[in-house]
């Protein structure tokens, strides 16, 4: 592995009944950078990330996490080693408060996959500093004791980053961090996402072509299951195949 990339793939390929939703796609992804994955409906993007984050297991090709070959690793294995995925629907717990999502994610951190709520307000308000920097963080101070429930669909986004990022990730993947959301939401996110890839990677799939423009370092086109073209956000939209394949799938 080069000394800056961070995750690769190598032939990667994922079959279901014969149909190839992933085929041979080679991926390097840099260290520090934010990397995004696109395509047109059906070009296999998420079917690539559960490989990334092993919720898939490859029919064949390797995955290596800094250096380490994970394609045999479970999915809570590589979370521990730094690679932590925000999933695309809001995963918090809805009538918890914005403060009590967090310390759980925190206590998940310290005490691996169990969570021990039966222990004792004492222990656990100890985490109460930490969550509220990272509650902070991602902008959200002022909801701490709002119910998840009761926030914006932008900001039950912000609190799933805030979660994911109490497990201290090296590198984060996010799945369609903009779905659904408001304009006013959108660039409330694409600064947070900003903020958060100053210290870490973060490999993302994104259908909000602006936001991939204004965030992304190097971009990865997908279509058929294949890595169609690579580079910046001038390059790939440039390029014709690019262009046939969103034209083709009924995008503008």
């Amino acid at each position: 592995m080069e000394p800056d990339v961070i995750l690769e793939t190598k032939d990667l390929t994922k079959e279901f009944f014969g149909f190839r939703a992933v085929d041979n796609v080679s991926l390097k992804v840099h260290r520090g950078e934010i990397h995004a994955l696109i395509g047109p409906n059906g070009a296999g993007k998420t079917t690539c990330f559960n490989l990334l984050t092993k919720f898939l297991a490859p029919s064949h090709g390797t995955i290596r996490y800094k250096g380490q070959d994970i394609t045999g690793l479970k999915a809570a294995d590589v979370a521990r080693l730094g690679l932590v995925r925000s999933f695309q629907i809001s995963a918090v717990f809805p009538h918890l408060t914005v403060l009590e999502n967090v310390r759980i994610a925190l206590q998940r951190r310290r005490r691996g996959d169990s969570f021990d709520f039966w222990r004792s307000e004492k222990v656990l308000h100890s985490l109460d500093g930490e969550a509220k920097a990272l509650i902070e963080a991602v902008g959200l101070k002022d909801y701490v004791a709002a119910l998840a429930a009761e926030l914006s669909y932008g900001r039950k986004r912000a609190l799933e980053i805030a979660t994911t990022l109490a497990l201290d990730p090296e590198m984060l993947l996010l799945d369609e961090p903009m779905a659904g959301m408001s304009q006013e939401d959108v660039e409330r996110i694409a600064q947070l996402i900003r903020k958060v890839a100053k210290d870490r990677t973060v490999l993302m799939v994104e259908h909000n072509l602006s936001v991939v423009a204004s965030l992304s370092d190097r971009i990865t086109v997908l279509a058929r299951g294949q890595v169609l073209a690579e580079g910046d956000y001038a390059t790939v939209s440039k390029d014709p195949r690019v262009i046939e394949a969103y034209i083709g799938a009924g995008h503008a």
